[in-house]
């Protein structure tokens, strides 16, 4: 038995060493994940975990656009659509059909696949700011579908009294954080493979990928769909947390507020948003407690002045800027490498 053990972390660490420690910004991705996990035993304060569930919830969210829209290009301005078909549909069936949160949730995220579809259908014609106009609209004429039967929707006071995510603080803590760590893996793990690969060819040169042979729209589809998925999930954990679905879950705001924070953790990388949303939404609430910025509008200048001043020195945003000084990539085989290096890791050519 001890010697399945040691075999079994003998083989965990030489993957730690062999894939993760060996560069920086996956040995930080790991050591952020695991500060996560260990902020409960840390602080039980209801509010600071409250902040950081609603952090995780939202990097999800922040995560599956860029997935679409930073890898893709295909600017997406009404992302919320996607988060609260999620949110809506989550909430009605467990208010009406007694359905608990861990069968609401995926259900909801399905509901927002398929709104991907409904969506990316009719745009997927559209190139350029036409895309981003009608992607745009869809909230829109979700919001007002949602005002015209307030029996289902419960109009502009939305949907209440849903079941809780858990039953306590800690486990909507541990379940949140979990998920978003799996999923941002998970999402990691698509922009690394083929289809990430021709997800971002098709941003650089669309005409050169389908001359090539390959079938943008059906790859341009799937990163809809994908990307809903990902936000359903973030919408159904969120209205199981907050416990109200109301219209909120559809404001335009909350779709820039999604470009907010990839433009700001580095678009076209999964991470940058995730980390742009731990950046940012912990630092909005915490500054309620500074003389001055009790004021919404007061709060939202100060962050508004942050992110032009990340935006002014680091236009690629900020891990995209992080990454490249700690790290720089080999001219041969185009493998990252410790800045520190001389030689490739791999294939050992010379780093300069």
């Amino acid at each position: 038995m001890m010697s399945l053990i040691s075999t079994y972390f003998g083989r965990v660490y030489k993957e730690l060493r062999g894939e993760i420690l060996v560069l920086p910004s996956r040995t930080i991705a790991l050591l952020f994940c695991v500060a996560l996990l260990l902020i409960p035993l840390i602080t039980s304060e209801p509010y600071t975990l409250r902040i950081f569930i609603l952090a995780s919830i939202f990097a999800i969210f922040a995560a599956s656009w860029d997935l679409l829209s930073g890898f893709t290009g295909q600017l997406n301005l009404g992302h919320a659509l996607f988060f609260g078909v999620a949110a809506y549909t989550s909430a009605i069936l467990n208010l009406n059909f007694g359905l608990p949160p861990w069968l609401t949730i995926p259900l909801g995220a399905l509901a927002a696949v398929l709104a991907g579809l409904v969506v990316g259908v009719p745009c997927l014609r559209l190139r350029g700011p036409y895309l981003a106009l009608a992607t745009l609209a869809f909230p829109l004429i979700l919001t007002g579908i949602v005002f015209t039967i307030p029996s289902v929707t419960g109009g502009e006071l939305g949907v209440s009294g849903i079941d809780r995510l858990s039953g306590s603080r800690q486990t909507d803590y541990y379940i949140a954080v979990t998920v978003m760590i799996i999923l941002g893996f998970v999402m990691w793990k698509i922009s690394d493979s083929k289809t990430g690969i021709i997800f971002h060819a098709i941003r650089e040169d669309e005409v050169a990928v389908r001359a090539s042979g390959i079938n943008t729209t059906k790859y341009k589809l799937a990163a809809f769909c994908l990307s809903g998925l990902f936000a359903g999930v973030a919408g159904g954990l969120y209205v199981h947390f907050i416990r109200i679905a109301g219209p909120s879950t559809l404001e335009l705001m909350l779709s820039f507020q999604a470009i907010i924070w990839a433009v700001f953790g580095g678009i076209g990388t999964i991470y940058g948003p995730i980390v742009g949303v731990f950046i940012l939404v912990p630092l909005t609430e915490y500054l309620r407690d500074l003389p001055g910025t009790t004021l919404p509008e007061m709060r939202m200048l100060l962050i508004a002045i942050i992110v032009l001043l990340v935006l002014l020195f680091m236009p690629e945003g900020l891990t995209t800027r992080v990454r490249d000084k700690i790290e720089k990539v080999c001219p041969r085989c185009k493998l990252r490498n410790i800045a520190t290096r001389r030689a490739c890791r791999v294939c050992r050519a010379d780093l300069g």
